[in-house]
This record gives structure tokens, sequence and C-alpha cells, in this order.
């Protein structure tokens, strides 16, 4: 099913346990219900707290210091997260199960990105899942350099009469994680270790106090959000490398994003090159990316 607007489309898809929408625009996943008591998951876009629900991170994950970086003997400037969350996609292909969305470069992103590319968004549903699939490919006869990510957000708290600081963090790691500190959306040289118990992590207030948790070097691939009885209601499966955990600070905002990524922010002392941003990716020519990450309800 589309519902079509003057600006995006939303596309439908379901099974018999789940169904979801996706905006063309971004190639966004909007909505994720569970059929059997219609209850959503994602985060509603209330501009109040935060404009959006799932963006895709393209080229790059978090921000440029000074907002620019250099390649060869030019600069080029770009915003945070990159222009792909904000550009309309084409719709590649849909049946009941999958629907598949492109987007290609053109004189519009090559001011700011000077590579040709083709990036596919897809979402597949397998019972209770939605895999969310990234495909990358570099048409051109050169080397490029990206990064990607996901940015999805989940509803926290998602009972009526709780408050989010009722919720746990679940990991897949035993008695701690490591996370940097962000500072004006750049990576500093602090850390926090965060004690677990069993794998949990409370929700306080303070918990996002310094923006985004940022957890590196493969410490946990499954985060969950767990319901104050004990219960996950909601999981977040990855490989990659690293990722980050998110709530607007101070605006005791209902949600939270477990955000995966294969690429991040620069650091505040970062005076190299686009090729040597941490985590980058670096593709060679005529081939393609591919990753994806899972979220279950």
């Amino acid at each position: 099913m589309c519902k079509k607007g003057e600006t995006m489309a939303l596309f439908q898809i379901g099974n018999e346990q789940i169904m979801i929408q996706v905006d063309s625009l971004g190639a966004e996943l909007k909505s994720l219900k569970k059929k059997s008591d219609d209850t959503e998951y994602m985060w509603d876009a209330n501009p109040a707290y935060w404009k959006r629900t799932s963006p895709v991170l393209f080229p790059i994950v978090g921000g440029l210091r000074d907002g620019k970086y250099c390649l060869g003997d030019k600069q080029y400037a770009m915003g945070q997260h990159g222009f792909a969350r904000d550009m309309e996609f084409t719709l590649k292909s849909q049946t009941n199960q999958e629907v598949w969305f492109v987007l290609e470069s053109s004189e519009e992103t090559l001011q700011k990105y000077p590579y040709d590319f083709v990036l596919e968004i897809g979402y597949e549903l397998k019972d209770s899942t939605v895999v969310m699939k990234w495909r990358v490919s570099n048409p051109s006869e050169r080397e490029m350099y990206f990064s990607i990510g996901g940015h999805p957000a989940f509803r926290c708290p998602i009972e009526e009469g709780t408050k989010q600081t009722d919720y746990r963090i679940w990991l897949d790691a035993d008695k701690k994680v490591v996370s940097g500190i962000l500072r004006n959306g750049l990576m500093s040289e602090e850390t926090v270790t965060y004690s677990l118990q069993n794998g949990y992590l409370p929700i306080t207030e303070s918990l996002f106090a310094d923006d985004a948790l940022v957890i590196e070097n493969n410490q946990a691939h499954k985060v969950a959000l767990v319901k104050p009885d004990g219960q996950p209601y909601l999981t977040v499966s990855f490989e990659a490398p690293l990722f980050g955990i998110w709530s607007p600070p101070g605006k005791k905002a209902p949600f939270v994003c477990i955000e995966p990524w294969y690429g991040r922010c620069d650091a505040t002392d970062f005076n190299g090159t686009w090729e040597e941003r941490k985590w980058g990716q670096k593709l060679a020519a005529g081939c393609s990316f591919d990753a994806s990450y899972q979220i279950t309800v």
C-alpha cells in the first residue's frame, strides 16, 4: 500500500506478526507495529523532542570538525549525519515481505561528496523481526570513502503509567562497557565505564547528560530495552563494530535510540583527511558494501 503526499510516500508491508511503514523521504522506517495488540514501537517524530524516527546516516555518521573535511586539495562542507536522510529515494522493489529503495549520486550530492555512489536501503520481515539492509555500491573507477549507520528511535516508556527511569537497557556484555564522551558533537579523549549487573544498565536521569553513549571496539552486538517487570520488549542485533545509545539530554524525551554504526564523528582534535576518519569505510572501484541489523519485538 502506498499513501502519497506532496513530498513523500509511505510504503507498508506486513506479515502475520508485524507491520511496518517506510517513508520514501530518507527511506526512513516510520512505524513498526505488532499485529496481536497494535503496539507501536517506533518514536512518532514529535518535533518538540526530535523530528525524526529512524534516519539512515550517510555518507557520514556524526559530525565533522568545523563542519568540513579535506579530500585531496579541496575542502567540502557537510552537515551532521550526511544528506541521505533528507533526500527522496526511489522505490526499487516491493513484495509482501520486503521493500527496497535506492538513491544515486547527482549534481547536488557531488557538491558535498565528490563520489559517484548507489545507496540501496531494504527492509525484510522475518516473523517478529525487521531486517534493515544497507548496500553501498561504487560505480566509479576510483576508491570511495564513506560511513553509514542507523539511528532508530524506540518508544521508552512503552507502557502506560510507567516512566523511562523504570526501564533498563540490556547488552550482551557481562560486567562492563566503556563509552566515549561527546563534547559539542565531537569525540573527546574522555571515557566512562558503566558497570553492568548481568548485562543490565539502568536508565537514570543523568545517563544521557553528556549526549550519546558511544561504545566502540565490538563490546556488544545485542542491545535490548527492558520493561519494569524485567521483560525485554525490543532487541537490536548487529555486527557493526560500534554503536550509540541516545536520548536528547535534558528533555525527558520518551524514546531511546539504539544506533549501529560503521563510522563516527570526528574527534575534538582531529586534523586528518577524509580518508583518515576513524571507523570510516573504504570501497574499491566497482565493488559493493553490504551490512544489516535486526529489530525484534
